[in-house]
């Protein structure tokens, strides 16, 4: 037997239970309409929650810095990889998150195994909530600290945990998701705040698609709480509402300075590209000078909202312009996918790892970007399954 057969038959298993991701190929750039695989559709996929990514004000900025400073840094950022612009960008971000300090990395992704590592070890516990997301868990695993799951959105839980559980380690992270993804719900950060600060631990949020989303002119989650000098750590991203890509760190100086001298993708991995820099610096350019696209964004999400509601779809617990249509199991959700796909609508179905067995859905990302025109397009592609397949 081929030393690999076990992976085809692990694939197979994927296909026969619905579970196996067919990755379209996007041919165009991204926005309300995409051309994907050879045809041109309605995008419900994307993180492009302000209209971002193809802004011609982000094009021409990093354009212009290429034409300046090349395209690769070429080293890592403790070595010769830290620009001008990278220390520009993180000026930027600490003043537009209202922090003492801020440190970027390649990704969001990147920006969770850097922190998290770098503040808990071996003798010590993290106090994370049952649904954050994979590089949470995955910048957990790396600490070598002991993971304690507490119910989701649950500060009675989390508290209840940290009783039983703190006196035996050195020191303790809590950390928690700001919005999470894959339902859209937001945590309750205040009492989630009050609950570490009772007991003195460190507390850190995930807000990536928080901003650019929530709090003024899409500060963040701290901001929307009115949270500042209170939560230890932000992390987020760029490449989501910004648009971009990148991730980055966010909160006390201490800390930061922290991660400059043991944040391993920091360390280890080159830096940020030119352009990639030069386009967060003009996303911030445009987040700070006006609310519009922001304001826009959760516009569409009620109407959107709405008009699913009025249809009888189920689109779960979500706060935020996440929607997702839960359609309970996988081949459901994939089907749905591919007949919304024949209709014009490019929206894919997530099913086991992304979410629990029997809680597949399909999901929606509202941009600003859409269209009034565009959103009642996809509220009739989706009445219209949802008739067909007996959803509705």
């Amino acid at each position: 037997m081929s030393k690999t057969a076990w992976i085809t038959q692990e694939l197979d298993a994927l296909k026969q239970a619905g579970l196996y991701n067919r990755i379209r190929t996007i041919e165009s750039p991204q926005g309300a309409w995409l051309q994907v695989d050879g045809r041109r559709v309605l995008n419900f996929c994307s993180n492009n929650y302000l209209g971002l990514a193809n802004h011609p004000d982000i094009v021409a900025a990093a354009q212009k810095a290429i034409g300046q400073m090349g395209v690769g840094p070429a080293a890592v950022r403790s070595i010769a990889g830290t620009m001008n612009l990278h220390v520009e960008l993180e000026k930027r971000l600490a003043a537009f998150k209202g922090v003492e300090s801020a440190i970027t990395f390649q990704s969001g992704f990147t920006a969770n195994l850097a922190t998290i590592p770098a503040l808990v070890g071996k003798e010590d516990v993290i106090f994370s909530d049952r649904l954050n997301h994979a590089s949470i868990i995955d910048g957990c695993r790396l600490s070598g600290a002991k993971i304690i799951a507490y119910e989701h959105n649950d500060p009675a839980s989390l508290e209840e945990q940290i009783k039983a559980n703190l006196s035996q380690f050195r020191r303790a992270l809590v950390v928690t998701d700001g919005v999470f993804s894959m339902d859209g719900d937001i945590a309750p950060l205040p009492d989630i705040y009050k609950v570490a600060s009772k007991y003195d631990i460190l507390l850190m949020v995930d807000d990536a698609h928080g901003e650019g989303v929530l709090g003024k002119g899409g500060r963040g989650i701290v901001d929307h709480f009115g949270l500042h000098g209170k939560v230890d750590v932000e992390v987020g991203t760029m490449s989501k509402a910004f648009g971009v890509m990148g991730g980055v760190v966010a909160g006390n100086a201490v800390i930061i300075e922290w991660l400059r001298q043991r944040g391993r993708p920091f360390l280890f991995s080159s830096a940020v590209t030119v352009p990639d820099a030069a386009a967060c610096i003009a996303a911030l350019d445009l987040l700070e000078d006006s609310t519009q696209l922001v304001d826009r964004l959760w516009s569409n999400a009620a109407y959107f909202k709405q008009g699913m509601k009025s249809f009888g779809f189920n689109t779960g617990v979500s706060e935020t312009p996440i929607t997702p249509v839960m359609l309970g199991e996988a081949p459901l959700a994939q089907q749905f996918s591919r007949e919304l796909f024949e209709a014009g609508v490019f929206a894919m179905a997530l099913g086991f790892p992304t979410v629990p067995q029997g809680k597949a859905r399909i999901r929606v990302m509202i941009s600003a970007a859409h269209s009034t025109a565009d959103l009642d397009m996809g509220l009739e592609a989706f009445k219209t399954v949802g008739k067909k397949l007996g959803v509705i």
